[in-house]
């Protein structure tokens, strides 16, 4: 898979909304409304996972080297995963929402 593949828009599944890519470089993994996401890998970027739960965001936290992350949990399984927040790109995330974490 190419990463113009992995980096398309979606809707949300948590709130409706519709996301555009990131246009920064990176990869849109979450809302950046409401900051779920849902779970489709079992590595970062794989798209390997068949669960397809919400991933709700439980916590930030700041990784050396990698800045402010958020981390999420699904709804379905439990599985734990983490995603840089999206800045400087369109729709960045809400700060407000990420402030509330």
């Amino acid at each position: 898979m190419s990463r113009r593949d992995e980096n398309t828009g979606f809707d949300c599944l948590h709130c409706g909304a519709r996301i555009r890519p990131v246009s920064n470089g990176g990869y849109r993994n979450h809302c950046p409304f409401c900051l779920c996401s849902r779970h489709v890998d079992d590595r970062p970027g794989d798209r390997a996972a068949d669960c397809g739960g919400v991933m709700d965001p439980i916590r930030l936290r700041d990784k050396p080297g990698k800045g402010l992350q958020i981390e999420f949990r699904c709804r379905v399984c439990g599985t734990v995963s983490v995603n840089r927040i999206a800045r400087d790109t369109v729709q960045p995330d809400d700060l407000l929402a990420i402030l509330r974490l």
